[in-house]
Order: structure tokens, then C-alpha cells, then sequence
């Protein structure tokens, strides 16, 4: 069995990423000397089995985006009240990057902060989510509107999950590795699964590091999520995130070359690698109108000041500030007028 080891340096709270087929095997070592119970969130049909020495209670999420919220929060925190769940025990969160964005924050508000480990179970997951310590819920308002930055004590990458993993969630992890390669451009698809999903863990760690609160840096890792997050609110949450994420990173080129950043060749090259290297979609779903989405962009929580994209430039993928609504209504409007 071959593991990769990736560590995300944060100082003292730094922690290790365990990436490989056979991973979960090293859970053991991440769960502190301490440790007397744990809550293992988790999601029906996750291919994914825990087993702990110690005492431990499963809570299981309905899934969809509608099970992203406060009142789950509550529930979960009722729960983990129940069975006496202290500050020096563990939460293992137990799926897809909803689980781990709800897991991880129930976990930073119980107790004022309780230890969390990670183990992703989908591609998107392995290389986004379940890195960095961004957790959240949704409102009716906009997605990831409530949260924390809340570090897992580990991460582990179990590969073996993915073989169950219907083609449309992995479609939707390939999404954001599309995004990397616009960030680095690295070509992740010429490596192994194996080694594909450690490179976006040490791309993703080394934002981070940097910048772990996005104050700068880390925010690049939003390449296309502007309206990406919208097009998910406005659609209902039917569209995937990272197949939301494929489309607004062509959008995001559209956008760029209509305020004189990049050439059309430029925009050309994100649809080839979006539609043709990755085969996703690239246009927006029909029966989402421009002013809905501009709407929703508006209520976007990356919004410093006017409407906020990261947008490619001769010197690659910047944050702009301030982009006016008049820009990018013209811009959207061009962009879902193509076939």
C-alpha cells in the first residue's frame, strides 16, 4: 500500500493530508491520546467505513444543499450535547465537501472549538474542500454566508472511495482541478489519480500557507466561483458546485477580455481546457435570467467593494474589486447568448 503524506504547514496547527488507496487506515494516528469519544458525521451510502476504539455516536445528514444549514448545525449540536461530547474528543467528518464544510463548522463553534479530521470520499473534497479550514452553511440569501476558518487536526484521502463515485461527481472534483490548472498551470491530467489529487492538496496547502484567512493570495483560489455561487442559488443548488465552478471560469475569460485584460486567444484557451481537456459544460443553464445572477453576485461574500472576480490577466488570475454591475450584466449577457 502506497500513501503520500502532504502537511500543511500553519505553525502549531499544522496537519498532515494522507493521500492513497487504503488511506483510512492511518485515522487511528490522527485521534489524539485523549480522545474518549467521537462523532462521526456522515452521509447515507458513503463507501467509507470507520471503525474506533473508543466510544463514538454516527450522525447521518440528508444530502443536497438543503441539508446545509444552521438548523443542522443545531441538531448536530443537540447531538453531540446527548452523548457528552467535550472540547478534548474528536469530530470525524465523513464524506463530500458538504459534509466537511458542516462537520467543520459544528466542530469550531462546539465548545468554542473542538478537533476535526477530515476524510474526504469525492474527488472535489479530496483536492478543495476538505483542505484549508473553511467551513460553512447557507442562506436563503447566498451559500457559505455562515462559517469559519477552522483547521482539521488531519485530512485523509481515501482513493478507494472513488471507485463508487458516480461519473457526475467526478465530473464535479474535476471542476476545481480545472481551476488549478488556469492557477498554475500544471498539467494535472497527465499524472496518476494518486498523484493528481496530492498535487491540488500541495497547490491548495501552499494558498494557505501564505494567506490562510484570505486576506490576499488565497483568494485567487475562487477563480470562477462568482458566478458560479450564483448560478447555484439561482438554480436551486441542481447545478454541482464544481461544474458551476467549469462555467464560471470560461464566464471569468469572457469577462477579462471584455475589460481589455486578455486576448480572445486567451478566452479561446479556457474554453479548449475547460470543454475539450476536462469535458465539462461551459455555458449557463437555461431558464437563469441575467438579472437573477446579477443578484445574486451582488450578495456575494468575496464583495469588497462593487462586484468582486478573479479575472485572468497577461500576469495570470488577479482579484478585481469593484467591477461594475453595467460590465458585467453586458458581459453575461453576451456570454449566455452563445450557443
Amino acid at each position: 500500500m502506497s500513501l503520500e503524506t502532504v502537511v500543511v504547514n500553519l505553525g502549531d496547527r499544522s496537519y498532515p493530508v494522507v493521500v492513497g488507496h487504503g488511506a483510512i487506515a492511518s485515522l487511528a494516528g490522527l485521534i489524539g491520546p485523549a480522545v474518549q469519544r467521537c462523532a462521526v458525521v456522515t452521509q447515507e451510502g458513503i463507501p467509507i467505513n470507520v471503525v474506533l476504539p473508543m466510544e463514538s455516536k454516527r450522525f447521518v445528514i440528508e444530502r443536497g444543499e438543503k441539508t446545509k444549514t444552521l438548523s443542522t448545525i443545531e441538531s448536530l449540536s443537540q447531538g453531540f450535547a446527548e452523548m457528552g461530547l467535550t472540547r478534548h474528543d474528536v469530530i470525524i467528518a465523513v464524506g463530500g465537501g458538504m459534509v466537511t464544510d458542516v462537520a467543520g463548522f459544528a466542530a469550531s463553534t462546539w465548545h468554542r472549538g473542538t478537533p476535526v479530521i477530515h476524510v474526504a470520499t469525492t474527488l472535489l473534497g479530496m483536492v478543495d474542500a476538505a483542505i484549508g479550514g473553511k467551513t460553512g452553511v447557507n442562506l436563503p440569501q447566498g451559500k457559505n454566508l455562515v462559517g469559519a476558518f477552522w483547521q482539521p487536526v488531519g485530512v485523509i484521502c481515501d482513493l478507494d472511495a472513488l471507485s463508487t463515485l458516480p461519473e457526475s461527481e467526478m465530473r464535479c472534483g474535476l471542476g476545481e482541478v480545472a481551476k488549478y490548472h488556469f492557477l498554475t498551470g500544471d498539467d494535472l491530467l497527465s499524472l496518476s489519480l494518486e498523484q493528481r489529487v496530492a498535487q491540488c492538496v500541495r497547490i491548495k496547502g501552499s494558498f494557505v500557507e501564505r494567506d490562510e484567512r484570505e486576506g490576499g493570495q488565497r483568494a485567487l483560489l475562487n477563480y470562477g466561483h462568482t458566478l458560479a455561487h450564483a448560478m447555484e442559488i439561482v438554480g436551486g443548488h441542481q447545478l454541482a458546485h464544481g461544474e458551476a465552478v467549469a462555467i464560471g471560469l470560461v464566464f471569468a475569460a469572457h469577462l477579462a477580455h471584455a475589460m481589455n485584460r486578455i486576448s480572445s486567444e486567451r478566452v479561446d484557451y479556457h474554453e479548449l481546457v475547460v470543454s475539450k481537456t476536462y469535458g465539462l459544460a461551459s455555458r449557463v443553464p437555461p431558464g437563469m435570467s441575467v438579472e437573477a445572477l446579477l443578484n445574486a453576485m451582488s450578495r456575494d461574500k468575496k464583495a469588497l467593494s462593487g462586484l468582486t472576480f478573479v479575472l485572468d490577466s497577461e500576469h495570470g488570475p488577479q482579484v478585481v474589486s469593484n467591477v461594475s454591475s453595467d460590465m458585467v450584466r453586458k458581459a453575461l449577457a453576451s456570454f449566455m447568448s452563445l450557443a
